[in-house]
Order: structure tokens, then C-alpha cells, then sequence
């Protein structure tokens, strides 16, 4: 391979993402943060290219979005897909000698090839992916051999909370880790209108935003609910197939005032949904900053959440806390008689967001980490 320098001689500062499904965001937080990191440079003078993911036939093309500059590379309809794409990308990203932003470390390994050509690359080092329960021995073994590469490979990783940030200080050097968590926007409005369309009233619903997994208590937390008949409903988000043993267990287990929404992608739905939401259950029990969290807490939501290191640096005291079915069935109980915590939670929930997990702090914090890597 030719390494060809940078064709962006007119611009002072380049950087290029990777490890994404691309912008705008459609899909997931590291997409989410891509799209808020490359408008924020972009509008501060950098030059910014993002690989997306393209359609099986599509061909490589690459176009504009915002002043964005977007290179498309096919994916094949198949499980390596993705791994496809990574290698793609790096390929295509090692022709140039811009600085690189890797979000995640699952293909870690292709980042021998920028370390070959003397290529800075910082690395988001996203959770603890190998400790997932869903992944077999096989994948759970990659993910872990992925992640002591990107430790080794990458000038500098970040991590996204300081549970995570001890974790790869077991790995390397602590010098080379900079934790910067993920970010929200402190909703304070937002039509209620909205919520017709899935025949809501504000107020009268909990929300549950995440993968249907084992390690984000869904299971759990549905079984809880589903004891009792409550003055309110459950609204579960997400996409449940009964082809998958896990998915259908949820579904069994969910009573009348369980209701499946599926997959909303609609910001300004979920927005509102969020906003108007009498509190918001979070079962993730591994993993660093979880954007549905902070982006619940940035709608001002009550936060009730499975009791672990990660949740409790998050969402802070004010929150409410279950280790197991019972505890959980005990909190949902008090709700039921409107206990005056909540609107200090929702409060709680805000200023958190503000003091730390504001997007502006986050974004700034990105562009100094990254403007000492691109002299």
C-alpha cells in the first residue's frame, strides 16, 4: 500500500472517525456522539471525515453531510459484516497521516496498521465488552484479546467512566488514559402532543430504554412490574422477536400494563417520551456512562437503576437503587402511592447533567485531547 499524505493541505486540522455505522446518528450512542463531536469541530475549523456503513450493493462513494465529509463502504449481509467495515475503514484511513478517533476497540487489532504508519489514533475503549453474558466463549475471546491490542496500540485511550478508566489502568500505564464520559442536553420543554401517537398521557408511565440482554436486567425488571396491578404502565422500547428465547421470556413474563413500543428512532419522540415520563428504569449492569441514562437524567427523569458502581457514579445519590427482583417490586409499590421523592430526583437528575455530562463541557474536553495529538 502507497501511503499517500493527507490531500487536506489547506486545513490545519484533520480528523477522521471510525467504528461507527456513520452519521447522522440512527442507531446507538457512539453515533450519536460522532455526529455531536463532528459538527462541534467542524464549526470550529477542523476538517472531519466519518466512515459510514453502506447497503450491501451500494458502491464506495464518498459525500458531504453538514460540512461533514463522509466516506460510504458496503457491508455485507453477514456476521463479519461489521469487522468487514472496520478493516475498510482503517485501510482507507492509513493512505492518509490524519490524526484517527477509534470508537471502540472490537477490531482493535486493524489498528496495527496506523501504529505501522506512525498514525496518531485515539481510542474510545467504550465498556467492558468480553464480560457481556450474551457473547459465546469464541467472541467473548476475541473481545478480549481486541482489547489488550487497543490498549497497546492506541497513543491514548479514553475512557467514559472511572470504573472503566481503573479497569484499563490494570493494562497500561494510567498516564495514557483520559476519562471524559458521554454527554446530554438538559431538556426543559418538550409537546406532549407527541405522546398521542402512542396513546400515552404524561405522567401515567415509566420508561425502559435498552438492548432486551440478560446483563440489562429486562427480564428482571419486567417480572418486577408484573406482580402487581399499578396506577401506572411500563412502556418498554426496543425490538423483542419471539424467535429469541430471551426476548420471548420477556414478553411472557409482562402483564397487561407492560406495553412494547419497539425501536424509536424519532428524536423528538423520544424526547418527549423521556420528558414526560413519571420516572425511568435502568437495568444495565455493565458497561461505563450509558447514554440512555444520561440522556433520561437530561429530560429531567426520575432515575430508578440496578444497583452497581457504574449506575451509582451517574445518576447520584438522588436516585433509587434495586439489587434484585424484590427490591425493585418494593420501589414500583411506592410509586404507586406517589412518594414526594420524585420531584427532588428529577431536579437531582438535571443538575447532574449540567455539572457533568453536559455536551458542550464534553465536546470541549474532546477537542483539547485531540488538538495535542494533532500537532
Amino acid at each position: 500500500m502507497n501511503h499517500a499524505s493527507s490531500s487536506d493541505s489547506t486545513h490545519e486540522k484533520t480528523l477522521r472517525i471510525l467504528g461507527t455505522r456513520g452519521i447522522p446518528a440512527r442507531y446507538g450512542g457512539f453515533e450519536t456522539f460522532a455526529q455531536h463531536l463532528a459538527l462541534y469541530l467542524r464549526e470550529r475549523g477542523w476538517r472531519v471525515i466519518v466512515y459510514c456503513q453502506g447497503a450491501p450493493d451500494s458502491r464506495r462513494a464518498r459525500d458531504g453531510w453538514h460540512g461533514i465529509e463522509r466516506v460510504h463502504i458496503p457491508v455485507p449481509n453477514s456476521a463479519s459484516g461489521t469487522v468487514w467495515f472496520d478493516w475498510c475503514a482503517t485501510r482507507d484511513a492509513a493512505r492518509h497521516r490524519d490524526l484517527c478517533l477509534t470508537l471502540g476497540y472490537n477490531t482493535a487489532a486493524f489498528c496495527a496498521l496506523l501504529r505501522a504508519y506512525r498514525i496518531r489514533n485515539v481510542i474510545n475503549m467504550d465498556g467492558i465488552e468480553w464480560r457481556r453474558a450474551k457473547w459465546n466463549r469464541v467472541v467473548k475471546t476475541w473481545f478480549w484479546f481486541n482489547e489488550r491490542l487497543g490498549c497497546l496500540l492506541g497513543d491514548c485511550l479514553v475512557a467514559d467512566h472511572p470504573e472503566i478508566a481503573r479497569h484499563l489502568a490494570t493494562r497500561v500505564s494510567r498516564e495514557k488514559i483520559v476519562m471524559i464520559p458521554y454527554g446530554g442536553t438538559v431538556v426543559t420543554e418538550a409537546p406532549s402532543e407527541e405522546l398521542n401517537r402512542l396513546h400515552l398521557v404524561p405522567g401515567s408511565y415509566l420508561t425502559l430504554v435498552a438492548r432486551p440482554e440478560p446483563e440489562n436486567n429486562t427480564l428482571q425488571i419486567v417480572r418486577a412490574f408484573s406482580r402487581k396491578v399499578h396506577s401506572y404502565t411500563l412502556v418498554v422500547l426496543g425490538q423483542y422477536s419471539t424467535r429469541h428465547s430471551y426476548h420471548s421470556s420477556v414478553l411472557q413474563a409482562a402483564s397487561e400494563q407492560v406495553r412494547f413500543v419497539g425501536a424509536v428512532y424519532d428524536d423528538a419522540l423520544l424526547r418527549t417520551l423521556r420528558f414526560h415520563s413519571l420516572a425511568y428504569v435502568h437495568g444495565h449492569s455493565v458497561g461505563g456512562t450509558n447514554p440512555s441514562l444520561v440522556e433520561a437524567m437530561a429530560a429531567g427523569n426520575a432515575v430508578i437503576a440496578h444497583d452497581n458502581s457504574y449506575n451509582r457514579w451517574v445518576a447520584g445519590e438522588r436516585a433509587m437503587y434495586f439489587k434484585n427482583e424484590l427490591e425493585l417490586a418494593a420501589i414500583f409499590d411506592r410509586l404507586d402511592r406517589r412518594c414526594d421523592e420524585l420531584d427532588e430526583m428529577r431536579t437531582a437528575s438535571r443538575e447532574r447533567v449540567a455539572q457533568d455530562f453536559d455536551w458542550l463541557k464534553i465536546l470541549q474536553a474532546y477537542e483539547r485531547l485531540l488538538e495535542s495529538y494533532s500537532k
